[in-house]
């Protein structure tokens, strides 16, 4: 595992605040709808973490993680709209993992690393149960919606449209 220190972090966040969590181990997969059917949720319940790079202007760059339920895309025109930004992609993989300080298919619904900004589909919010990879592919972790916001404050913003519609292509969580 070489971000053993971000799951430790996670757990410890849960530990310190006091919040009701549970584990599940699984088969190793970082895919949405392949891992929810290994922890046996719908996949509207699992929470889909895209990092993404916003581009403001030619000289400015943000990386944005974006957090949508497991059946939605990330709506990359939205994104762009809500930072009125020139453009919106998919970051290249080895600034991902250095931002969200995981593998892909590990990425959390958190960040923990101030270039990374968050920003959550309100319907994340809502789930009575989330569940996402706990930074390994083959552990998982459940927390409500409500203990989420608490703990990672995400910015809160419609990010999501329905998977049919085609706005990103088949991705990790």
């Amino acid at each position: 595992m070489p971000y053993p220190d971000t799951y430790q972090r996670l757990i410890a966040l849960f530990d310190t605040t006091q919040t009701p969590y549970r584990l599940i181990d699984h088969e190793p997969d970082g895919t949405t709808e392949s891992v929810s059917a290994l922890r046996g949720h719908p996949v509207s319940h699992a929470a889909k973490c895209i990092i993404l790079r916003v581009k403001i202007d030619r000289r400015t760059t943000r990386h944005v993680l974006a957090v949508v339920p497991g059946d939605r895309r990330v709506d990359l025109d939205a994104v762009r709209r809500l930072f009125d930004a020139r453009y919106v992609g998919f970051s290249d993989a080895a600034t991902a993992e250095r931002l969200a300080h995981a593998v892909p298919g590990t990425v959390l619904p958190f960040s923990f690393d101030p270039d990374l900004e968050l920003v959550a589909d309100p319907e994340i919010v809502t789930r009575p149960q989330l569940y996402f990879n706990a930074a390994r592919l083959n552990r998982s972790a459940v927390i409500s919606g409500g203990d989420y916001v608490r703990l990672a404050d995400p910015r809160i913003e419609r990010i999501a449209t329905p998977d049919d519609v085609g706005a990103q292509a088949p991705t990790p969580v």
